[in-house]
């Protein structure tokens, strides 16, 4: 593995191998939904897709691979934009990849306000448009904050730091990272020895909110299984709890695999199902991986394969997606 400060280099992405070895063949056009440094997109390439459309919403990602994407001709097509709407990209593809980590090319970046262990200006969006964490923290009420924080980042005293949030801001504005981390870290017990930092599940909740990363999962998912062509493979690697629980429900849902609830009632008929399952479990690091890439420690992979059933719609709640009034 090469340094991640040489740009036609991209990090190891996590569980490449496991994914090639679920879907194989590679073979045909496939989307990287979540294009990043590129890793994703190198790896199928080389594993045998013929194209592979590359979509990310931050710009910065099409410019750093800039320095080695033209080694692949037109083998690449490079899609600024949402993979909710990837469906209006493309169609017929062989197959969909996506992995819902943060990037560590953004992370690095103490200019895009997404880490709290560098200052830089409180921001947090992806796609480097829209309203950004600053927006968020100085506008909203004390009860929207409250509830983002609980419900996207299950942080149990989400109401002792966004009472905090709303009075600092009350004497000037939050603009930093690192005003936000310490405010937070002192509403919080002191980390202990291997914890992590206190500002963790405020941080990521804000981010979530500031990106619509749930709703974005949800309807790519949807977009997902419009665009998958009979046979197309489905592969999602989540990294915490609430997004392959999304993946989960969603992928046992629309291969009619949720079973009945209630044995004594009458069995109804079911509509055919979209996807077939490649396992019930999901897929995750192997020794190997762990050693070369500690970043793949919580990453889950699921894969489904889309069958020729009509694609439909599916309730946001339904999949658990947690939802955020207000915002």
């Amino acid at each position: 593995m090469v340094a991640a400060s040489d740009p036609s280099a991209p990090h190891t992405p996590v569980l490449l191998r496991p994914i090639l070895n679920a879907v194989a063949p590679v073979e045909g056009v496939w989307l990287d939904g979540t294009f990043g440094a590129g890793g994703y997109t190198r790896g199928f390439l080389e594993a045998g897709a013929a194209r592979v459309i590359a979509v990310d919403r931050d710009p910065l990602a099409f410019e750093m691979a800039a320095e080695w994407a033209g080694d692949y001709g037109d083998r690449i097509t490079m899609q600024q934009g949402v993979f909710s709407r990837m469906d209006e990209y493309a169609q017929d593809l062989d197959g969909v990849v996506l992995d819902l980590g943060v990037s560590s090319m953004q992370l690095d970046q103490a200019e895009r306000g997404f880490s709290f262990m560098k200052d830089g200006p409180l921001d947090m969006r992806m796609s480097q448009d829209g309203p950004s964490a600053a927006d968020l923290v100085n506008e909203a009420e004390e009860e929207i904050i409250a509830n983002i924080l609980f419900q996207y980042g299950e942080e149990r005293a989400s109401r002792r730091i966004a009472k905090a949030i709303v009075r600092a801001r009350e004497d000037a504005p939050i603009t930093t990272t690192l005003e936000l981390a310490k405010l937070v870290e002192g509403c919080l017990p002191r980390s202990k020895p291997g914890q992590s930092h206190p500002a963790t599940r405020s941080f990521q909740a804000l981010r979530i909110a500031v990106n619509n990363e749930y709703g974005e999962l949800f309807q790519g998912l949807m977009a997902a299984e419009r665009a998958l062509k009979p046979g197309g493979k489905l592969a999602v690697v989540t990294f915490h709890s609430v997004e392959d629980r999304m993946v989960k429900r969603f992928l046992t849902a629309r291969a009619g695999a949720g079973g009945n609830a209630n044995r004594f009632a009458p069995a109804l008929e079911q509509a055919p199902p979209q996807f077939t399952l490649k396992s019930r479990k999901a897929i995750g690091p192997d020794a190997q991986e762990l050693d070369e890439n500690p970043r793949s420690r919580s990453a889950k992979l699921r894969v489904a394969t889309r069958t020729d059933a009509p694609s439909g719609e599916i309730d946001a709640k339904s999949i658990g997606m947690p939802m955020v009034r207000g915002i």
